[in-house]
């Protein structure tokens, strides 16, 4: 198949695309014909065709029903992209019809919308009410993926060198401050500031292990040859300042997230005295030349809250 050859997507359809992904998750072309209200035999007939237009087989027919050859494995990441858009087109189209002007998919970290976003995007939407923002929470590595594979147009969080390897761009968006949350009455809780090492002697409650605070203090607790005492993980930061109040261990937060959350226990939060622990949250897109105008207008909104905003320190 030669790839400038455009007679190749003019043979391409939608609907063998929807069938083809249907037979590849299910595992056999009987059980996705009746989900497709179509005839096996129809099916059958339309892979048959679409593996004569790539050239190559695409499904590994056996008793038990099929599986994707290493060609079909790829024309499945492509073709999963190409109904998503289009599901994503469809809506968006649909809400222009109904008077919003623009659409926004943001995915962010956890300490970004703890801290940051919901002024951030309360005073966006003040000034810009025909734009609809949909935001998700996710790890950052997930918040970079989704950004990389088109699933978000905007990411927020902390990027490291992740975003290199991704190929994408960033714009510095804010700064955070960790610090040791203990309990008001634990052995460390008059302390002005400690090293993260002298928090090594007790018991953690920790975030996801994907999570980018858990990543610092796994990196940080290997440099001074010692292990995290990880006693429970936990999914948010107010679960980890309950569970720290009830003497289950200390833990890491940003400052800003604490000092937001009044009355989750008798805690004392320590400044952490680690370069590592002041930490830059970034604004990341695949190309921010190329996104639309409501995601281009949101970027130098947050750009701007950046800038006239003091930072944690």
């Amino acid at each position: 198949m030669n790839t400038p050859d455009r007679a190749f997507t003019r043979r391409l359809d939608l609907t063998t695309l929807q069938l083809f992904v249907a037979v590849c998750e299910r595992g056999s072309i009987g059980k996705a014909a009746e989900t497709e209200f179509m005839a096996p035999s129809a099916v059958s007939k339309r892979l048959s065709d679409l593996e004569t237009t790539v050239g190559t087989p695409l499904l590994r027919r056996h008793a038990r029903g099929v599986t994707p050859t290493p060609a079909g494995q790829s024309l499945l990441h492509h073709a999963r992209s190409v109904l998503f858009s289009l599901d994503k087109m469809q809506g968006e189209l649909s809400e222009y019809a109904h008077g919003v002007r623009g659409h926004v998919r943001v995915h962010a970290n956890i300490s970004a919308i703890v801290q940051f976003l919901p002024e951030d995007l309360g005073a966006f939407i003040r000034s810009h009410d025909a734009i609809k923002i949909d935001l998700e929470e996710h790890l950052s590595t997930e918040v970079l993926r989704a950004v990389q594979e088109g699933a978000a147009d905007l990411g927020i969080c902390h990027v490291g060198e992740d975003a290199q390897a991704l190929a994408l761009q960033t714009r510095p968006y804010r700064q955070d401050r960790l610090v040791l949350i203990v309990p008001a009455t634990h052995a460390l809780a008059g302390h002005s500031e400690l090293p993260f090492a002298a928090s090594l002697d007790w018991d953690h409650v920790g975030l996801h292990a994907n999570s980018s605070i858990y990543r610092a203090m796994h990196e940080a607790a290997l440099r001074e040859g010692r292990s995290i005492r990880l006693r429970i993980r936990v999914t948010g930061l107010d679960a980890m300042c309950r569970m720290i109040h009830n003497g289950l261990g200390v833990g890491l937060m940003p400052q800003r997230a604490f000092e937001l959350m009044h009355g989750v226990g008798e805690l004392a939060a320590i400044p952490l005295t680690d370069t590592w622990a002041t930490r830059r949250i970034d604004l990341a897109a695949r190309d921010f030349s190329s996104l639309p105008v409501s995601a281009r207008l949101l970027v130098d909104h947050l750009s701007a809250r950046s800038a006239d905003t003091t930072s944690p320190t």
